[in-house]
């Protein structure tokens, strides 16, 4: 056997095995990482109502462009310290009464949730400073998957939306 010709022969049959079992490795799964919910999410018509103290509230459409259901689980503004997420219920006695919803608001993939008077709404407790017609109001939506959204909203006049809070002693009766 001549060792000259079989050692470079040999050697090229190792470096070919190894470029062919790189090339056959199965691929590695990449998890696919989906958009932050927040990227998916508006509100369409916003506005605030005006209110000179206590409370009041902000009211729009949530519109969902994505493809999974989005839960917005609580909502800041510098304009209130407390913000809760509420629905508006028939309590036992008979009365439309608000109060804070467990879970927070889901917009529907592909769908809207309305806020509006009389309904959901965005509760706003304990105003900063008065909040006057003409004035924005800005917020910051957290969703469940902690990503968030920012909007604007106008300050208008509005008398409707009267139902008291069902809520702490500190709120009874106070409207929105």
């Amino acid at each position: 056997m001549n060792t000259r010709t079989s050692l470079p022969r040999l050697g090229a049959a190792i470096v070919l095995s190894l470029v062919a079992l790189t090339g056959c490795t199965a691929p590695t799964a990449e998890t696919p990482t989906s958009a932050p919910a927040g990227d998916d999410l508006r509100i369409d018509d916003a506005w605030v109502k005006a209110a000179d103290d206590g409370m009041s509230a902000a009211f729009g459409v949530l519109v969902n462009e994505g493809e999974e259901d989005v839960t917005v689980t609580s909502v800041t503004s510098a304009a209130s310290p407390m913000i809760e997420l509420h629905e508006t219920v028939e309590n036992e006695a008979g009365e439309m009464v608000m109060r804070e919803i467990a879970g927070g608001f889901v917009v529907p993939a592909g769908g809207s949730l309305a806020l509006e008077p009389g309904g959901n709404h965005i509760m706003m407790m304990d105003l900063s400073e008065p909040l006057e017609a003409g004035d924005e109001v800005a917020f910051t939506v957290t969703l469940s998957d902690d990503s968030t959204f920012e909007f604007a909203a106008p300050v208008k006049d509005y008398s409707g939306a009267n139902e008291n809070y069902d809520g702490a002693d500190d709120h009874e009766g106070m409207d929105h």
